[in-house]
């Protein structure tokens, strides 16, 4: 799985398109956001209670074939100096363990996802509950939002 670190270089991967998945991999969680084909709108689709590697490999697996899903667009989560971080390493390793599936990744700066959705929902008067079931997948879909509209548009 080629990890490409430039979005140009990952859009080159799909001259006809084809539905992406965009993941917001979290310690507990890991959001889940798709879009159409033609890379239109990203929208938040699940939310997976991690488990063990294999456990989380194995739902992914389903989700890649169940949605004819060609690439994965993953947040990373850099400091906001931009540098590397524990967590930034950690999802590195996860992205690297993503092998088996055989897509194309684009690791994408989510530096300001999970904020810019906390404040939607809070000015949507979203109850504490509501906000943690929706804000993983909910940034999963900004995350990718983000990457087609620069592959779109650039």
């Amino acid at each position: 799985m080629p990890l490409l670190p430039a979005a140009g270089d990952f859009r080159d991967r799909f001259p006809q398109g084809g539905r992406l998945a965009g993941l917001d991999v979290g310690t507990k969680t890991i959001g889940v956001a798709l879009c159409d084909a033609m890379w239109t709108i990203a929208t938040p689709a699940e939310t997976i209670r991690r488990a063990k590697f294999a456990v989380d490999l194995a739902l992914l697996r389903t989700l890649v074939a169940r949605q004819s899903v060609k690439g994965l667009v993953v947040g990373l989560p850099l400091s906001m100096d931009g540098s590397d971080s524990p967590r930034t390493q950690s999802v590195r390793a996860f992205v690297r363990n993503l092998d088996p599936l055989g897509l194309p990744v684009l690791l994408w700066d989510e530096r300001w996802s999970t904020a810019a959705v906390t404040r939607t929902l809070l000015a949507a008067d979203a109850s504490r509950a509501r906000r943690a079931e929706l804000v993983d997948k909910m940034a999963a879909a900004y995350i990718l939002q983000g990457a087609i509209d620069a592959m779109t548009m650039g």
